[in-house]
């Protein structure tokens, strides 16, 4: 049996059977990294809604604030996408070492604040106008 013949017929070890997690670790960083380009892309497309669309429909004579929400979501979208390519090259290079790395406490903190200002904000557009 020449190596062709063997390397078909050998049984390839499981997953894991030798304790490492690291190909997984790889792909739930590449899902966290797709959540966070699906959330920024969700924001860009609540601004599309918010800024162009809600102020069509609801004939409102006072367009602006539906405007500035929808830009308000939309860099919030830009920066959520951005921050997930950031973060992804971090934990990439987190694995490599075998260590891991925290999101920044100030950046996740700006993403709440910024979301609750956007929400309270989109909340008194709406019951106002």
């Amino acid at each position: 049996m020449d190596d062709d013949d063997r390397e078909r017929t050998e049984v390839p070890p499981r997953f894991d059977d030798a304790g490492d997690a690291t190909r997984r670790t790889w792909l739930a960083n590449e899902r966290t990294w797709l959540a966070w380009v699906r959330t920024g892309l969700t924001s860009t497309a609540v601004a599309i809604g918010i800024g162009k669309l809600v102020p069509e429909l609801a004939d409102s004579r006072h367009k602006w604030p539906f405007e500035a929400l929808g830009v308000g979501y939309a860099v919030v979208g830009v920066v959520l996408a951005l921050y997930g390519f950031i973060r992804r090259e971090e934990v990439e290079r987190a694995i490599e070492r075998g260590r891991y790395v925290a999101p920044h406490d100030r950046v996740v903190g700006a993403f709440a604040l910024a979301l609750v200002v956007l929400g309270v904000a989109t909340a008194v557009v709406v019951l106002v106008g």
